[in-house]
């Protein structure tokens, strides 16, 4: 698969911890673990999110897993694609 394509989240579940399943409209399933990043990233925008209740609100918004009304976090569909773990 290359990037040519527009990869699309079609779904998104809370896994556990800070673990996240998304499957794409090809039926790729990945588990993406965002713990090391919110883990390593202190930030305001972001802390909220260390904060199982709070991580557990992300939602699917034009093509992205995002987290916040104002997109705090948001990570590359195509990277999450790949099954590469935000760090």
């Amino acid at each position: 698969m290359t990037k040519d394509r527009t990869i699309k989240i079609i779904d998104a579940s809370y896994l556990g911890d800070y673990k996240v399943e998304l499957r794409f409209d090809d039926d790729v399933i990945r588990q993406i673990d965002f713990g090391t990043f919110l883990n390593t990233h202190s930030h305001p925008q972001y802390n909220k999110y260390k904060k199982i209740n709070n991580f557990k609100k992300f939602k699917i918004d034009r093509n992205n897993l995002v987290w916040g009304r104002n997109w705090d976090l948001i990570f590359d569909t195509w990277d999450l694609y790949l099954g590469k773990n935000p760090a």
